[in-house]
């Protein structure tokens, strides 16, 4: 057994259908570190952690936890075992307040009544650990995501975790709530806990990790120290093949003399976002940079209807809209991705050729249904073209990995052939052979002469991509820069400081 080793899962192997998901991988984790858990979407990594948290059974393989064997056969026997988990989308209750949330299931008793006076003094106390100080009466709903999540990891904590496994935490967070969430897994670590952490953030990777695991192809690939291997070398390891290639990307080429597609005029909401005005070329792509709340979703909700604007107008294709709801602007070519694929994107429960005919069917109308036989070409069509890997388009999407989900949300809007496509953090929590092809795609779709809006938290995909940047700060458009000059310490500047863009200026 490895130095130390809290936990070791030796040769698991487990199938799916058509699908050899693990091959003989092997995985430790050591009290007291932060051991991140690394691969392209589909690599293993959640598979492995389910039959870790008893949600999957192995067909093979051994785990053993302080020692000794051990075999979960529910989330519930996990926790029961001492391994928790906090999963991207937060699984708690927001109705209930955080001191309910974080008790709930286990709350104190006394003279056989639930003893709310301890409950709040316990989870006041777990709060405080965390170094929040908040009313723990509210509903879990009144806060923010970040404290939602400590929340949840308050909760794990309190039932005496040995194990804590965070999947993607921070896809959610700001820069400085994510501050605050490694400060919390620095205590734990000290405190001796073992912490997995899954992430496509790789700079976090190596912020605040002792060791990485690195899984492809349902294979492992190999386990470091964090100081032992570089970036350039890790991304290489996930995803077979060099990072030149993997980003050889040209932006769009935009004919000076092409036609606005869409022109937005002092637009805005009262209390969102207030008297912006873009303009896009046809075959152009626009990148919005920003914090969250900045403005960048809010903007791209009201040129697609979703919003209702108060003032200002919009154009598209040099005409007059007049875009109430997302049907209007649907009628009119356009197209919307929206940032969070769970809540607004796909539909869990239908296929993945239900899930691409939705938009298609939408524009054309439900009493002009698409046929079977028309719904198995679209799903067919793009399923080639964007690579989903899935043994067919019968497959339910909320089965497949985030990367192939949001694959699909792209069909389906790709499948309307759209004038405009507005891409709302397309890659955000996919791995980084998933964002290239992506971002691939975007590009090749401005060469068929498709207009697109890009919103991205990641600045260097923003500047890989746009022809220009539109910097959002506390919901106001405050510079538009050339996105062929511009650099990342440019835009840290003006979203920080206030400044204005100079020299790559495009007003």
């Amino acid at each position: 057994m490895p130095q130390n080793a809290l936990l070791e899962m030796k040769q698991i192997e487990i199938q799916f259908p058509g699908v050899n998901a693990l091959d003989k991988v092997d995985f430790n984790l050591r009290a007291g570190e932060i051991h991140s858990l690394l691969g392209e979407n589909g690599a293993g990594k959640s598979t492995l952690i389910k039959c870790l948290t008893g949600v999957n059974q192995m067909d093979s393989g051994t785990i053993l936890l302080d020692g000794k064997e051990i075999h979960p056969q529910s989330p519930q026997d996990a926790i029961d075992l001492g391994i928790s988990t906090v999963y991207q989308e937060v699984n708690l209750c927001p109705n209930l307040t955080v001191a309910e949330n974080i008790f709930v299931g286990r709350q104190p008793m006394r003279h056989r009544q639930i003893d709310w006076k301890e409950i709040n003094r316990r989870a006041k106390e777990l709060m405080s650990r965390f170094h929040l100080d908040i009313d723990v009466n509210r509903p879990l709903s009144y806060y923010s995501t970040a404290i939602q999540q400590m929340v949840s990891i308050a909760r794990a904590v309190d039932i005496q975790a040995k194990i804590l496994i965070l999947d993607e935490p921070t896809s959610s967070l700001d820069e400085n709530e994510v501050q605050l969430l490694f400060e919390v897994m620095r205590d734990l670590k000290k405190e001796g806990m073992g912490i997995i952490f899954i992430t496509h953030f790789l700079d976090q990777v190596y912020a605040v990790s002792d060791r990485l695991t690195i899984l492809r192809n349902g294979h492992l690939v190999g386990a470091y120290d964090i100081e032992d291997i570089s970036k350039v070398e890790l991304v290489t390891q996930m995803v077979g093949k060099d990072i030149d290639t993997i980003f050889n990307l040209k932006r769009a080429d935009v004919d000076p003399e092409a036609p606005y597609m869409l022109t937005a005029s002092h637009i805005g909401v009262p209390g969102k976002v207030e008297d912006v005005s873009i303009n896009l070329k046809k075959g152009e792509l626009i990148g919005f940079a920003g914090l969250l709340g900045s403005g960048r979703t809010e903007t791209a909700e009201m040129i697609f209807g979703v919003t209702k604007t108060n003032s200002g107008e919009i154009e598209v294709d040099g005409k007059k809209a007049e875009i109430k709801t997302p049907y209007d602007a649907l009628m009119r070519g356009m197209a919307f991705c929206p940032e969070d694929r769970k809540l607004d994107g796909i539909i869990g429960d239908l296929s993945i050729r239900e899930n691409i005919a939705l938009a298609v069917q939408a524009r054309r109308g439900f009493l002009h249904p698409l046929s079977r036989q028309e719904q198995n070409e679209l799903a067919d069509k793009y399923i080639k073209a964007l690579g989903v890997a899935t043994p067919d388009a019968e497959k339910k999407i909320n089965e497949l990995s985030g990367g192939n989900q949001q694959k699909v949300i792209l069909a389906r809007w790709m499948a309307t052939d759209p004038k405009i496509l507005i891409l709302d953090e397309p890659t955000r929590g996919i791995d980084i052979g998933a964002k290239a092809e992506i971002q691939r795609l975007m590009l090749e779709m401005c060469g068929d002469g498709v207009s697109v809006i890009f919103i991205s938290s990641e600045l260097d995909e923003i500047i890989r991509c746009s022809n220009r940047v539109i910097v959002m700060r506390e919901r106001e458009k405050v510079a538009e820069l050339n996105g062929e000059t511009c650099t990342q310490s440019q835009i840290l500047s003006i979203i920080a400081e206030g400044a204005q863009g100079t020299g790559g200026a495009a007003q």
